[in-house]
């Protein structure tokens, strides 16, 4: 069957600037509209185009629409205004996930998020505990270990060479060298050496899937152990065989299989 392709990008306004979003919609069945949207975070240097192919197929292996949207400073999104404070996962639950639901009127919602933006989808989850009716984590971090800081120094190296930078503002634009400062400088920066999930997320009373990759460069398997212990609802932990990073394109089918279990046992 062919894959669910978009079919709505918008631009929601608040504040501090506009956000970019797109929504994916699945083949019209009878509970469609009583499925809650799945609604995805991206990574420290992600956005909506980054995610590639993996909403439409998330869509259409779910059978339930799919948001995603640009945080503030990333893709499409407005400039963010200055630095990003140290406050910033917490921030996006409190300062600008709440335009996103109000502008798309969502009642209920389940957050998926990826790196970073996992820790967002938890702070979301913790933040809206009423309305998230499940949370799912991807290669999610849970602490700032040292092999997170080595994959960041890594990487440091990496776009140091000629033409990365460029590869990043296809995606960016100018704000490219923002969001690549606003990631590394965070983790690396001395201030930021001792932060745990527990700093930016309460507790949380939804069903919970953690899914991370047994050769995650970013982070051990203690992060999903960690992650696993947040809600007072059931939880899973699974380690993905020969993954890295980014298990949705590393091992979509298996990703998707498993989102799609949970869902199932947790509608």
């Amino acid at each position: 069957m062919p894959l669910s392709s978009h079919t709505e990008t918008l631009w929601i306004d608040t504040p501090h600037g506009r956000l970019f979003c797109s929504r994916w919609y699945p083949a019209q069945s009878p509970d469609n509209g009583q499925k809650p949207p799945i609604i995805l975070f991206h990574d420290s240097l992600g956005c909506v185009t980054l995610w590639r192919d993996f909403p439409q197929q998330l869509c259409q292996a779910t059978g339930r629409e799919v948001i995603a949207y640009d945080r503030l400073g990333f893709g499409q999104s407005d400039v963010y205004p200055g630095p990003l404070p140290l406050t910033f996962i917490r921030d996006e639950a409190e300062r600008f996930f709440p335009y996103l639901e109000t502008a798309l009127q969502i009642e209920r919602f389940v957050a998926l998020g990826h790196s970073v933006g996992g820790a967002m989808a938890a702070a979301c989850a913790s933040r809206f505990h009423q309305q998230c009716a499940a949370l799912i984590t991807v290669a999610a971090q849970a602490f700032v270990e040292d092999r997170t800081l080595q994959g960041i120094r890594e990487a440091q190296v990496q776009f140091a060479q000629p033409g990365q930078m460029a590869r990043l503002e296809r995606y960016h634009g100018t704000k490219a060298p923002w969001v690549f400062n606003a990631w590394t400088q965070t983790w690396l920066g001395e201030n930021y050496r001792h932060w745990t999930i527990e700093h930016s997320v309460d507790a949380i009373h939804c069903p919970l899937l953690v899914l991370h990759g047994e050769h995650d460069e970013y982070g051990s398997v203690a992060h999903p152990q960690q992650l696993a212990t947040l809600s007072s609802a059931p939880s899973e932990c699974l380690i993905l065989d020969d993954c890295y990073h980014v298990p949705h394109r590393e091992a979509p089918d298996v990703v998707l299989k498993a989102v799609g279990r949970f869902l199932d046992a947790h509608p």
